[in-house]
């Protein structure tokens, strides 16, 4: 039988590992009974907590290591393709003079 409890408002165990300072806590809803099953069963052979589990799965599906941040790859396409444009060069440094004038 699964001991399972909601402990929200609790205080936290002055043991707690450094490494869950500031983690987030989540609600989730509607999980499906299959769902639901096959987690607590993961857990069970695996021979750790349900919450051990949850956060494995989601750091999984996260695409990133219980502990590190996520690797984004949202501009890779864009790395190696930088073309020298004078043009461009010049119209910047152009946005870089100060008028004194203004200043006065």
């Amino acid at each position: 039988m699964h001991n399972i409890a909601y402990n929200v408002g609790m205080k936290k165990n002055a043991n707690t590992d450094a490494a869950l300072k500031g983690a987030t806590q989540f609600t989730v809803r509607n999980v499906p009974e299959h769902v639901a099953r096959a987690l607590r069963r993961k857990a069970e052979e695996s021979n750790q907590s349900l919450n051990k589990t949850l956060i494995e799965a989601l750091a999984r599906q996260a695409g990133t290591e219980e502990g590190e941040e996520p690797a984004f790859h949202d501009l890779d396409h864009l790395a190696g393709k930088w073309e020298e444009d004078p043009e461009f060069d010049e119209a910047i440094a152009a946005q870089d003079k100060v008028d004194e004038s203004l200043w006065k």
